[in-house]
């Protein structure tokens, strides 16, 4: 790490702040959400499944719709169905990767 301070920003840099400005935390924060879930289904994809990986990155995304709740907008219904929809593929995926029956 430098110790010097940051320069002041870039034109592309500033470009960037000005859009995070102008751009609705609602939908910013929605688009975490559904980029999270996709994660999640990512390593539940996996062969095997990456369920630790999986669970973690469930419970974040609950976490933070929890935390927003109603805050988050239009489409926090939406955000939720998804989350359940994920859950249940975890589900699935977990019963069906655990012990084998001899």
């Amino acid at each position: 790490m430098s110790e010097e301070p940051p320069g002041p920003p870039t034109s592309d840099e500033a470009d960037e702040i000005e859009l995070l400005r102008a751009t609705p935390i609602e939908t910013i924060l929605g688009n975490y959400v559904f980029h999270l879930l996709q994660l999640a289904a990512v390593h539940l994809a996996s062969t095997p499944p990456q369920l630790v990986e999986a669970q973690l990155t469930i419970d974040v995304v609950s976490a933070m719709v929890k935390a927003g709740g109603e805050r988050l907008g239009e489409h926090v219904d939406l955000y939720r169905n998804a989350i359940a929809e994920v859950q249940q593929v975890y589900v699935r995926a977990a019963s069906s990767s655990g012990p084998k029956p001899a």
